[in-house]
């Protein structure tokens, strides 16, 4: 059942990330999508829609990446014990 909600919550994202890019190619090729009054704020609405779908998927695989070490020891972290700084902290 988690794993059932986890993909639901990465969905939603990687949807509003596709309708981000399909609003900003609709505006390169002039097609105004009727909620939207100009093209100019239909490219704004999309990019924004795209850099935060996007956005909460690469922190969403990051976040993972991290709780299993499997990321490079300068994103480790200062409070993990096996960062090579050598130094331990509170």
């Amino acid at each position: 059942m988690q794993r059932i909600i986890a993909l639901i919550i990465l969905l939603i994202p990687g949807f509003l990330a596709a309708f981000g890019i399909k609003l900003m190619r609709d505006m390169t090729f002039g097609i105004l999508q009727p909620p939207i009054p100009y093209l100019s704020l239909q490219f704004l609405i999309g990019l924004i829609l795209f850099l935060g779908g996007l956005g909460f998927v690469a922190g969403f695989i990051f976040h993972r990446d991290r709780k299993r070490n499997k990321v490079q020891s300068r994103f480790k972290g200062p409070g993990n014990p096996r960062s090579t700084d050598g130094k331990k902290s509170n």
